[in-house]
């Protein structure tokens, strides 16, 4: 395969593997649309910029990516560099496309080299990108390796910044990805610029014995092949070169290049299973295997779905000798990884579970949001568990799992599965007793023993290190704590509720607007989230005024308008134009039958029915609105008379007595006494306000009384 391309011919010719006509004419379409967008724009390098959408999808072509990745591959730029919008780009083509394209121009904004990037929002992005669709990151992955190529044209301190990036946060994703041919190649490029002088250095000592070790190589790849054609098995055999950053890293952990064994390295691929393990025993019946150098790929696979046989045996020469040993479908995932399953969404169940536990690990560390996590332990989640290291350990039966390095056996506990982590009660590591917060390491057989009355402890949140198992820890406390959260939170709601006066009828009417406005599911989420302090019971009310306020104003515009007719709303009074309110009598003045009288719109509680000269309404003009009396309805109203008397007997009896031919009742009297005179305060029920002044003329003629007055305001 060409390292470049220039034309479209060739970039159709590598996705020769797509036969779709309509596939093919949408590829040629993106193509179109990035070369018109970027014309006459040039890269740092001198290059057509239409040279770089068009080399990152011929690198895709390697992964045979589909005919949508393809095409947004040649249109990655167009918003990010280009002058189009999304807009423009879901005009001509399909929304899986445009959707990929925002995707990708979101992820490209994002630099740690940026000084108002965060690195916590880096990573979120960056993890949004691969749990939403994988093919961003993967376009991201393309992307960035072409870039690397010709970094040499930016200035040298952006080149270190973007060295670092990639060597730190975008190649490890490519390991995760299972994008092997990716991920060498953002290693070696960003160590060259990273530190070119360890890269210089290791690089010429690879050359001064390459000679000597491509002759080594191609004599022992003969005398294997050898063995093989007598066995008559069918196979393919390479020459392995040792990428320069990985013997780096052996380097980085103290060991000599002479002490580096797979600079020697071979690879067989064969067609089953079966014959892998059949090769395997070929060649050590015939060179002598490195003791603790055999790893076993194929039965215990890595999490992103790596398969092979590992071994290292003593050449023809003596020199050790780094033989992978793989079937050609293994061999496909392994240069591929999760790419070598594009349309896994259109497989079958096995493929979509396998696709989506492979993803699980950038999942679980998003789910870190959905609790009260740090930035610091955020980052902290994303280092250890997707740019960090892994260990594998073993159940007493052989199943191998995958952890951060620094797990501990509760980690191991939960990964096996979540009730043998919520019962554990201890661990037993290669035969001895461990503490929970021992620290795990490759090898390790993992026993786990529980108890079904076992529990988990807050304080594990502060050993565990696997972001799956502290989301775990966290739902069975959140189960627990959720009805007695619940309960709190309602009760703290009702109190508020009572000491502000409001009507709980009028407030559970408005509760489905709230749950609107605060895009809550159930009322239980709401009392949830006030219980645990995430909603004040203040907020929540104000919404459900709001919501009130919101039907006044509506009533008040109609009004100013005229537009309805008067409708009835409380049977004695008549309301200008308003339907579905709520109407009452104002305790301050207590209109009665026959009083002059207005409406009043409150916050909250309808329409007051006030006296037209009632202290309390004055600066309220633009609240006002026309109530009448319905005439033909007849009921009691009541309200307040103050009397005065001389301190004498009988002036009470007379003041009841006079009641009787107006059908008027007493419903209370209070009495004060003074010095020289008693005060009588009555409520009292009437049908109009001609019955009371009737009323209160009579008493008036009662010599011992000196004053009768209608109390008001």
């Amino acid at each position: 395969m060409k390292k470049e391309i220039s034309t479209l011919d060739e970039l159709i010719e590598a996705a020769s593997y797509i036969t779709n006509a309509d596939e093919i004419d949408t590829i040629k379409k993106a193509y179109e649309f990035a070369y018109n967008v970027h014309k006459g724009e040039k890269r740092l390098s001198g290059d057509d910029y239409i040279l770089h959408p068009l080399n990152v999808a011929y690198i895709l072509t390697s992964l045979y990516a589909d005919s949508d990745t393809l095409a947004t591959a040649l249109l990655h730029d167009v918003i990010h560099k280009g002058n189009s919008t999304i807009e423009e780009v879901q005009k001509n083509f399909s929304k899986e496309i445009s959707t990929l394209v925002e995707g990708i121009t979101t992820i490209n904004k994002l630099s740690l080299s940026a000084e108002n990037e965060s690195m916590v929002n880096y990573y979120k992005k960056i993890l949004v990108g691969l749990t939403e669709d994988v093919r961003i990151i993967i376009i991201k992955l393309a992307e960035r390796c072409h870039n690397m190529r010709t970094l040499w044209a930016i200035p040298k301190e952006k080149q270190r910044l973007k060295a670092k990036e990639t060597l730190e946060i975008l190649a490890p994703i490519a390991h995760r990805l299972g994008l092997s041919y990716i991920k060498a190649e953002l290693e070696e490029l960003s160590l060259k610029y990273y530190k070119p002088e360890a890269f210089d250095q290791i690089e010429e000592e690879l050359n001064s014995t390459k000679e000597e070790r491509d002759k080594s190589v191609e004599e022992m790849k003969k005398r294997v092949s050898d063995i093989l054609i007598e066995n008559n098995i069918e196979f393919e055999i390479k020459g392995r070169a040792k990428s320069i950053y990985s013997i780096y890293n052996k380097l980085q952990k103290g060991k000599k290049l002479s002490d580096i064994y797979d600079i020697y390295a071979l690879r067989v691929i064969v067609n089953t299973k079966a014959e892998c393990y059949q090769v395997l025993g070929l060649i050590h019946a015939k060179y002598k295997p490195l003791p603790k150098r055999f790893k076993d790929y194929i039965a215990n696979p890595k999490t992103n779905m790596y398969q092979s046989l590992h071994t290292t045996v003593f050449g023809f020469d003596g020199k050790p000798y780094e033989i992978q040993i793989r079937t050609f479908e293994m061999d496909k995932v392994a240069e591929r990884g999760i790419a070598s399953h594009w349309s896994y969404k259109e497989q079958g169940k096995k493929i979509q579970n396998s696709m989506e536990q492979k993803l699980q690990v950038f999942r679980n560390i998003m789910e870190l949001n959905l609790y009260d996590v740090s930035d610091e332990d955020f980052v902290k989640s994303v280092q250890n568990e997707v740019l960090g290291e892994n260990i594998y350990v073993y159940t007493p039966k052989g199943d191998v799992f995958e952890l951060p390095k620094g797990a501990t056996p509760i980690d191991f506990a939960y990964r096996v599965h979540t009730k043998i982590g919520e019962t554990m009660v201890g661990a037993i590591v290669n035969d001895n007793i461990v503490p929970l917060d021992y620290e795990l390491h490759t090898g390790d057989i993992v026993n786990i023993k529980t108890n079904k009355n076992s529990k988990p402890s807050q304080e594990w949140l502060s050993i565990v290190k696997s972001s799956q198992t502290k989301n775990k820890i966290r739902a069975f406390f959140s189960k627990i704590d959720k009805k007695e959260a619940i309960e709190k939170g309602k009760d703290l709601l009702l109190k508020e509720i009572r000491r502000k006066k409001i009507s709980i009828n009028e407030f559970n009417e408005t509760i489905p607007d709230i749950l609107k406005e605060l895009k809550i599911e159930s009322e239980d989420d709401l009392y949830y989230s006030i219980g645990t302090a995430k909603l004040s019971p203040n907020t929540v009310i104000n919404i459900s005024i709001k919501e009130e306020i919101n039907k006044e104003e509506f009533i008040l515009s109609k009004l100013s308008k005229r537009e309805v007719k008067d409708i009835e709303l409380k049977n004695d009074i008549l309301v200008s134009g308003i339907d579905n309110i709520k109407v009452s009598l104002a305790n301050c003045c207590k209109p009665v039958k026959g009083d002059k009288i207005v409406g009043y719109i409150s916050r909250g509680n309808g329409v007051i029915v006030h006296t037209k000269n009632c202290y309390n309404l004055r600066h309220m003009d633009d609240r006002i609105i026309d109530v009448s009396w319905n005439k033909e309805q007849v009921q009691k109203y009541k309200t307040n008379i103050s009397i005065v008397s001389e301190k004498i007997e009988n002036v009470l009896l007379d003041i009841i007595t006079k009641t009787n031919n107006l059908n008027i009742n007493i419903t209370k009297v209070d009495t004060k006494q003074k010095e020289n005179e008693n005060i009588f305060n009555l409520i009292v029920e009437v049908d109009n306000v001609d019955t009371l002044n009737k009323y209160m003329k009579l008493l008036k003629q009662n010599s011992s009384i000196i004053s009768v007055e209608r109390v008001m305001n």
